[in-house]
């Protein structure tokens, strides 16, 4: 998915920030700015918790992903706690890779498992019991220079369409600054993030009820090549290379006017050490068109793998790293901007957080907890998943369906051939699914 904050770097290998030995509980987690300040703040844990060390393995987003499904979908056991999203967790729960940690959570005194904001408590959630506790969560939403939008006459509706948002665009651009920037690099974390809510938007779906291919239907049609048209006519420059931290830094530096990702983007660009536009950024809603409430639902969560033989202090570890203690401490600690944000309710009513979060807090809520991964689509679907499909194959659908589309952005090809060819290899998934029922 993204990264928490422009400025997280990728580990070129795994990385050991403390280690405790053979008797360690291993973490394997994502390389970002907050599971940094977690690692930072780790020593607080070991002093609560003495005969318990910990030994971190840092991963970039990708090694991570794949690192992580290696090691746990075969039993490897080198990971005690892996962070995980609510791609993987309902799926692994059932192939019974994970432990259920609803147990672990009700027999732990404060712990308080129905403060999680509700939408990520049941997408982290198998028959009843919760088998990841998430740690940040996000959706999305529109992002705009509040300053250039006035200059230029645009007022942004709280709650636009997509084609108020193009218009905007094109009132904006102009040379040296993008009307708005929207992802275009490959990857089913990256393009087709953003691109999957604007399908969502437009009343398309990846298949219908019963597994048949749909990326050539009218509806898909006209909302790739609305978002395909978007970023090569008003969008960023080498839009087919640019993902989450590229669009980030082009809105923080004053270099685009509008940018449609994820929510925890303000967590840089509010503050004035990563951004020269703090303080005058505007939020609206996640665009609509035939669909409302089209933002996406995404958690960086813990999770202990069924192959772990230190189960107890692996909770004990999330425990503290997913309470609200934990993001109390560290607004105390680090300052409240570096708050993991979209995770528990009760965060939303910090005095720390809120003094800092006014212009997003509410609609960062409100798109956290309108989003419903369990019906993204107008139409009934088989699947679930606002940006993603809950589906084992999508890592490889999704990825060779996005590499299509950045190469329509690119001006390669068409839209209609690159949807021609992804749905070539969506007949192909979903007639496995077929033979299934």
């Amino acid at each position: 998915m993204v990264t928490t904050a422009l400025t997280a770097t990728a580990c070129a290998g795994a990385g050991s920030f403390t280690d405790g030995g053979g008797d360690a509980v291993t973490i394997a987690l994502v390389s970002n700015s907050q599971m940094k300040d977690a690692i930072s703040l780790s020593g607080q844990f070991e002093q609560q918790n003495p005969g318990v060390k910990l030994k971190f393995v840092t991963l970039s987003e990708n090694e991570a992903r794949a690192k992580i499904t290696a090691s746990v979908s075969t039993g490897g056991g080198e990971f005690d706690v892996v962070m995980i999203s609510n791609y993987e967790t309902q799926m692994w729960a059932q192939n019974g890779w994970l432990v259920n940690l609803s147990p672990y959570m009700d027999r732990t005194p404060g712990y308080d498992a129905d403060d999680f904001i509700p939408t990520l408590k049941d997408a982290l959630s198998y028959r009843g019991g919760m088998y990841s506790a998430p740690f940040y969560g996000e959706s999305s939403f529109l992002m705009y220079n509040k300053k250039m939008l006035a200059a230029a006459g645009v007022t942004m509706p709280d709650k636009p369409t997509w084609p108020q948002v193009a218009e905007a665009a094109r009132k904006l651009d102009k040379p040296g600054v993008s009307g708005i920037c929207l992802r275009g690099k490959p990857g089913w974390g990256e393009v087709l993030a953003p691109l999957d809510t604007v399908i969502n938007a437009f009343g398309g779906r990846w298949y219908d009820e019963n597994w048949n291919a749909q990326l050539t239907s009218p509806q898909v049609k006209a909302a790739v090549q609305f978002y395909v048209d978007t970023v090569r006519q008003v969008g960023e420059p080498g839009a087919a290379s640019s993902g989450f931290q590229e669009c980030g830094n082009l809105l923080s530096q004053g270099q685009t006017a509008m940018w449609y990702d994820a929510t925890s983007a303000v967590s840089v660009l509010e503050s004035p050490d990563t951004s020269t536009i703090a303080g005058d950024v505007g939020y609206a809603q996640a665009p609509s068109m035939a669909k409302g409430d089209n933002g996406w639902l995404y958690t960086w969560s813990l999770g202990i793998p069924s192959s772990s033989t230190k189960k107890d202090d692996a909770w004990k570890f999330i425990n503290w790293m997913t309470d609200k203690k934990y993001i109390a401490h560290v607004a105390d600690a680090l300052g409240a901007s570096h708050v993991p944000p979209g995770s528990r309710l009760s965060t939303y009513q910090l005095p720390a957080y809120t003094a800092v979060s006014q212009a997003y807090a509410e609609p960062t809520l409100s798109a956290m907890t309108a989003a419903n991964q369990l019906k993204p689509s107008l139409q009934p679907v088989p699947y679930t998943g606002v940006q993603f499909l809950a589906i084992p194959e999508f890592q490889d659908l999704g990825t060779r369906v996005s590499q299509q589309i950045s190469a329509a952005i690119a001006g390669q090809i068409s839209v209609d051939d690159a949807l021609k060819q992804s749905q070539t290899y969506a007949e192909a998934v979903g007639d496995t699914y077929k033979k299934e029922r």
